[in-house]
């Protein structure tokens, strides 16, 4: 009886984009962050999608093996962009874009979209929207 309730339970809450934001800047360990990667990993919300794409990206700093890490980097970069293309105008993948690109090592190239990102970002930061917990994070963790 207690499972069936818990299993109702956990069906009728969702986890809102704000939570898993706030959960993601959070995170301060390689197991919190595996956690939150099989937690989100399985969501249809390309938004939380994007920030698991930048938490797998991030295991490549545990892993020795340099060509491992730089396949991890390619497909989660790749991962990301065709999301951003199948979702341009989503905040979320823009803002996780621009701080990837902005704290890969530059030797990697992965610089090609952060004007566009910056200015995207600047654009929808001057709108009043739903959105608007995440200019806290925008202002904290990129160039803007």
């Amino acid at each position: 009886m207690i499972l069936l309730f818990m299993a109702i339970s956990q069906l009728l809450y969702t986890t809102t984009i704000k939570e898993v934001v706030n959960e993601f800047h959070e995170l301060n360990t390689e197991d919190a962050e595996v956690v939150f990667i099989d937690k989100y990993k399985n969501s249809s919300n390309p938004s939380i999608i994007a920030y698991v794409i930048a938490m797998e990206m991030k295991q490549a700093e545990y892993i020795f093996n340099p060509v491992t890490k730089l396949k991890i980097f390619k497909k989660s970069k790749n991962n990301l962009n065709v999301l951003i293309e199948e979702n341009p105008n989503d905040v979320h993948l823009r803002y996780i874009r621009l701080v990837l690109q902005e704290n890969t090592p530059g030797i990697l190239g992965y610089n090609d979209f952060i004007e566009e990102d910056k200015l995207f970002l600047k654009n929808k930061m001057t709108i009043v929207d739903d959105s608007d917990y995440l200019d806290l994070y925008i202002d904290k963790n990129t160039s803007l």
